[in-house]
């Protein structure tokens, strides 16, 4: 592994850590205030992200950040910094411990590494993704730094599916897998990267939301349906607050065929 490699894990590593530490100790003691999008925020929220940035700031410099509390306009470097400082707000306030932190690096507008810690359960995840890039990166998708994959199973009846609050139109006759939601988004997509679900949707990701998750899914040999626009590469000057992401994400393409009827409506 290289240089840059090594210290951009440890970058990811060490900051969300040192946040998250500081998040556990607000975790389920804060109130959240709606924001006008309708989406909740708290002060934990705010200064994560602020901590986040200064972080990158400093390791860094000259990296464009893209971040859910603070500027949400693709700069349109070359290199930048996606920021979700606490994605399942709801679950914070409440003590609940699916919550996360998560960080995307984007090469040209296109995500090609991912780190998502969730420091309740102790949980991290990390992945590369080369892509059309022609970067040279290392390869696989790990948790905890032991690789993953995703689950080579058919679909039955003891096999899990995750939906989002806003998906739950999927729940019909006919659906070949048990449901769950677990109220995060980047979770609620990792669980397919380490084997745990056969699939899950997101109704309305926002870039913060799948920047990192992009990339450690398909690292772990997801496969990633976008069933709206397409969300990489980002657009340089554009503003993705008010941007969704509808997304499918299943263990292997040849399931796309067996889901996709029941997403028509989303």
């Amino acid at each position: 592994m290289t240089e840059f490699w090594t210290t951009v894990i440890e970058f990811a590593q060490t900051t969300t850590t040192r946040v998250g530490g500081q998040l556990m100790q607000d975790f389920g003691q804060v109130q959240a205030l709606h924001k006008p999008d309708g989406s909740l925020v708290t002060q934990s929220d705010k200064w994560a992200d602020r901590e986040i940035q200064d972080a990158i700031a400093s390791t860094f410099p000259g990296y464009g950040i893209l971040t859910e509390e603070g500027n949400t306009v693709f700069p349109g470097t070359e290199w930048c910094w996606v920021i979700d400082p606490l994605d399942g707000t709801t679950n914070f306030t409440r003590g609940i411990p699916l919550w996360s932190i998560s960080l995307g690096l984007l090469y040209r507008g296109t995500p090609v590494f991912g780190y998502v810690y969730l420091p309740a359960l102790g949980q991290s995840f990390h992945g590369f993704w080369q892509g059309t890039s022609g970067l040279s990166t290392p390869t696989g998708a790990f948790c905890n730094h032991h690789p993953i994959h995703v689950s080579s199973d058919a679909p039955s009846h003891q096999h899990l599916f995750n939906v989002c609050a806003r998906s739950t139109s999927v729940i019909r006759p006919g659906f070949p897998c048990k449901f769950r939601m677990l109220g995060v988004a980047s979770y609620n997509l990792l669980t397919v990267a380490v084997g745990a679900a056969i699939g899950g949707v997101e109704a309305t990701p926002k870039v913060w939301d799948i920047a990192a998750v992009w990339v450690i899914v398909r690292a772990a040999g997801g496969s990633w349906l976008s069933l709206a626009s397409e969300p990489f590469p980002l657009s340089p000057q554009v503003d993705y607050n008010g941007r969704s992401f509808p997304t499918l994400v299943v263990s292997r393409k040849e399931l796309v065929p067996e889901f996709t009827p029941f997403m028509q409506e989303l």
